[in-house]
């Protein structure tokens, strides 16, 4: 029997959806019958047909008003905005290593694309009296690292809270507001640095692994979630399944924010 997510033909914006989480998100989201746009700064050479990419760099103003303004073009709105774009490229050594330009950085990465393409998309949605916009924030708001992820984690913070309010504002409209909390997923990027880090310590995969599940504080579940699981849950948030979720955060990391 097959779950209708009552998705087919609606459209969406996926930040960030040609890797990762982003990648996963978008596959989920063309499985269930939506048309999709996604960016990326470099379209990949090899492009769906079902895909409607986007080259744009996102942490710039310019860049956030190509996308808006090809998505309105395109598909004349959008119903589901999934920001997935996010990342960190600070230096470590905690708040000393931490220049005004690596803050700067993480706010134009995490933060700021939500903004603007929110501000510039959401008028078409409250016109027609329906949308979702789903942020994927990170635990790390709730459990940075402060060797290694300071000011990652502060723009993170910053997301949820820009998210919190803003479903206060607009879920009256008819939009609902929604962030999803990933923890440690094992996307690409992360399986290069177990293996990496795996060398490092004469030790496998696994090992890797482990090692930076330990920097983590241990996930109860033992093993980092997948990205095909956080783009399930991406996906059910947005379909009319879930027309009475809003304001709210689900957590992702298989138990690694402790609970009460």
């Amino acid at each position: 029997m097959t779950f209708d997510l009552g998705l087919c033909d609606t459209r969406a914006l996926v930040t960030g959806g040609t890797k990762g989480l982003g990648a996963a998100v978008v596959r989920a989201l063309v499985t269930a019958g939506m048309r999709v746009a996604t960016t990326a700064r470099t379209v990949p050479e090899n492009t769906s047909e079902q895909i409607h990419y986007i080259a744009a760099d996102l942490m710039t103003p310019k860049g956030c008003a190509i996308v808006a303004g090809e998505v309105l073009q395109k598909f004349g709105g959008v119903d589901v905005i999934v920001h997935v774009l996010g990342g960190s490229s600070a230096p470590a050594g905690g708040f000393a290593a931490l220049a005004d330009d690596d803050w700067q950085k993480e706010i134009d990465h995490n933060l700021m694309p939500a903004v603007r393409l929110d501000r510039a998309l959401l008028p078409a949605m409250i016109a027609q009296g329906s949308g979702v916009i789903i942020h994927v924030t990170s635990i790390q708001h709730e459990l940075p690292l402060p060797e290694s992820t300071t000011a990652y984690a502060a723009a993170k913070a910053a997301l949820s809270t820009y998210s919190n309010s803003l479903s206060k504002e607009v879920t009256p409209k008819g939009i609902r507001v929604v962030r999803v909390s990933p923890g440690w997923i094992e996307t690409e990027a992360a399986v290069a640095l177990s293996e990496r880090l795996a060398r490092q310590a004469g030790t496998d995969y696994e090992g890797g692994k482990k090692i930076i599940m330990d920097s983590l504080g241990g996930i109860p579940l033992g093993r980092p979630a997948k990205p095909g699981e956080v783009a399930d849950l991406i996906t059910f948030l947005a379909s009319p399944r879930a027309a009475a979720i809003t304001g709210t955060e689900y957590v992702i990391d298989g138990g690694t924010v402790p609970t009460a």
